[in-house]
């Protein structure tokens, strides 16, 4: 109970800040990772300079917060993966994920490290289909599955290896939410999300509408305190599911004097 009335305490000092906490926009949290399928090689390097995601049509391109670099494609098999980069974007349909390639792809074969061609237009970004809806608040993975023994093209004649890359892009929610809506909007709570004794999402009712969401919830079951500004009671709701991949609305939560 200490935690709790700790948090609550902290969540009141910053209530200046609740007009910027609130997104006018409902969003998703999405962040990328690269893994691999195992080939024939001592090593395949690959030169990631870009990842963005189309959250509807071809003009919503969002890039996302890179670690560009090069990256050893076999070093990512049997389950092992890295993270590529993360962004918040609007909740809703995606239909596609661009793979930004850069001039410096090299392949190892028998301690020989060469060259891997690649086109141009690979640079410029290679399309892949994802085609998944994100829910408001919940974070999601996007994993791209890099299939080396079908991606790299050795010409016999020229003796040259081609980068023609085969990936999958696979989408999964890790996490849910919790939304609802106060009134009166004057009470303006900070609302906090508490699974036993431990705060685990916080934020702020919109002082225009009233509503709020904590996102990036395990699942779990929680207590969702309500701790309005003074002349106003706190609020708790017990028992509240959480689902991965879910938002759980509790509606209208009603805050008296």
């Amino acid at each position: 109970m200490k935690k709790l009335i700790l948090s609550i305490t902290m969540g009141m000092a910053a209530f200046a800040f609740i007009a910027c906490s609130n997104e006018s926009e409902p969003m998703a949290r999405v962040e990328v990772r690269l893994t691999d399928a195992p080939g024939d090689y001592q090593a395949v390097y690959v030169d990631i300079q870009g990842v963005e995601i189309n959250a509807q049509d071809d003009s919503g391109w969002i890039s996302l917060d890179v670690n560009e670099g090069i990256y050893n494609l076999l070093d990512l098999t049997n389950g092992l993966d890295t993270l590529l980069g993360t962004a918040e974007i609007p909740a809703g349909k995606v239909n596609q994920i661009r793979l930004i390639l850069g001039p410096n792809n090299s392949i190892k074969v028998e301690n020989e490290t060469t060259l891997l061609t690649t086109a141009s237009a690979q640079q410029s970004g290679l399309k892949l289909n994802v085609n998944t809806t994100l829910e408001p608040g919940v974070t999601y993975t996007i994993l791209l599955d890099f299939d080396v023994a079908r991606s790299i093209v050795h010409t016999g004649a020229s003796d040259k290896y081609i980068l023609k890359p085969v990936i999958r892009a696979i989408a999964e929610a890790k996490s849910g939410a919790i939304q609802g809506q106060v009134i009166p909007v004057m009470s303006t709570p900070a609302v906090y999300a508490i699974s036993e004794l431990d705060t685990v999402g916080t934020t702020f009712a919109d002082t225009v509408t009233g509503s709020f969401i904590i996102k990036g919830l395990p699942a779990g079951s929680y207590s969702v305190s309500f701790a309005p500004k003074t002349g106003f009671q706190t609020v708790t709701k017990n028992s509240v599911d959480v689902s991965i991949g879910s938002v759980t609305d509790l509606g209208v939560v009603v805050i008296s004097e």
